[in-house]
């Protein structure tokens, strides 16, 4: 009985895997874009200046940029590099399933089923932390803290553990039941969030007010016969939650919204915005046909869609555009959800597996050996 309830908690820590690494190329922080309704932010001032980064850091990477840099993770180590192609980091350390997620000029790498997390900036290591079970997710706030959920050896249980800025743990979490597969700290440092896969479904646990002495969670939402696969918080109070069949708002007091349905329709892949989210639908029993449809995180409106046809391998928003990689080429949408494409002859599509949006008009492609960038 042990043995088939930890087979199957390695197929639910293999599914979110998948989706976590997708997801986390996919994420990077929202900057503005002119004319389209949910600008917020002012457009960034790094331009670049270079066609193609080259790294160099071993198999399996994965990339994300912030703060004017690419930072890629592989099989060796990270490597990071600015805006002219010059490499500004480099550090050595093995892993086997590289992640990678950004915020706020920082990067968090870390080896899923490893035991290594790093929390770096464009020029230096900030924290290194080694953990005592093995990795299934980390994620990094806005203000260098971070959150890593392992699996301990000899344990059926799920260990949360929250680290400050300077790395060191300031809170723990021990979960008996049930199989968390990542935590989420608010932008605030006081609330985390952590979504937890069950036999009977999906359970989002908060704790408010972290501190030494609480034991027990604040607020508990249980989503029955029904898995979720992505949370993030929105504000300090609400986190955004995406299930196989909708988006929802869920508050830190366990109230809930249904803001987008989309039942009857496969999720592939998704993007978040600053107050959006691109959803790439597929009708069932279709092929890859579908839909990318822009959500407005507030209430739930259609922002805008456009329709598809062709596979799409990766999505990335950014100065309120929307870059698809798709299996025959690369579409910016911008403005209305008016498309522009650009064919894998010019895009290096045909090699790419993720793309990240950089600018308003330009975004990089990323394959196994090199990184090229494509311009609108």
């Amino acid at each position: 009985m042990q043995k088939e309830k930890k087979r199957k908690w390695l197929s639910y820590v293999i599914m979110f895997a998948a989706l976590a690494i997708l997801a986390i190329i996919s994420v990077i922080i929202i900057q503005g874009c002119r004319g389209v309704p949910f600008n917020v932010f002012p457009r960034r001032s790094h331009v670049f200046t270079v066609d193609e980064l080259n790294f160099d850091v071993g198999r399996g990477r994965v990339f994300a940029y912030s703060g004017g840099a690419v930072a890629a993770a592989g099989t060796f180590g990270i490597q990071v590099l600015d805006a002219d192609g010059e490499e500004t980091l480099r550090y050595t350390f093995r892993m086997f399933t590289p992640a990678i997620a950004s915020q706020s000029g920082l990067f968090l790498a870390f080896d899923i089923g490893g035991t290594a997390v790093k929390v770096f900036s464009a020029n230096q290591i900030i924290n290194a932390v080694e953990t005592t079970g093995q990795i299934v997710s980390a994620t990094l706030n806005q203000n260098g803290w971070f959150t890593v959920v392992t699996q301990e050896e000899g344990a059926f249980r799920g260990t949360i553990q929250v680290y400050n800025s300077n790395g060191s743990v300031v809170y723990r979490v021990d979960l008996g039941r049930g199989f968390p597969i990542t935590a989420m700290l608010s932008e605030n440092n006081h609330n985390l969030a952590i979504l937890n896969l069950t036999n009977s479904g999906s359970t989002i646990t908060f704790y408010n007010g972290i501190d030494a002495d609480k034991e027990e969670p604040d607020h508990q939402f249980n989503l029955a016969n029904i898995v979720m696969f992505d949370i993030r918080f929105i504000n300090n109070n609400e986190v955004l939650a995406i299930s196989t069949e909708s988006v929802l708002r869920i508050s830190s007091t366990g109230n809930s919204t249904e803001i987008f349905n989309f039942r009857g329709r496969r999720l592939g892949s998704f993007a978040h915005g600053d107050d959006f989210i691109a959803l790439n639908l597929h009708d069932y029993g279709v092929g890859y046909s579908g839909q990318i449809v822009m959500i407005d995180t507030s209430d739930g409106s259609v922002i805008g869609d456009h329709r598809i046809h062709r596979e799409v391998i990766s999505m990335s928003s950014g100065y309120g555009s929307l870059a698809i990689l798709q299996n025959d080429g690369i579409i910016f949408l911008c403005e209305g959800m008016e498309e522009y494409f650009i064919p894998e002859e010019n895009a290096f599509a045909a090699i790419s597996n993720g793309i990240i949006m950089l600018g308003e008009n330009v975004a990089l492609a990323t394959g196994d050996n090199s990184a090229k960038l494509i311009r609108r």
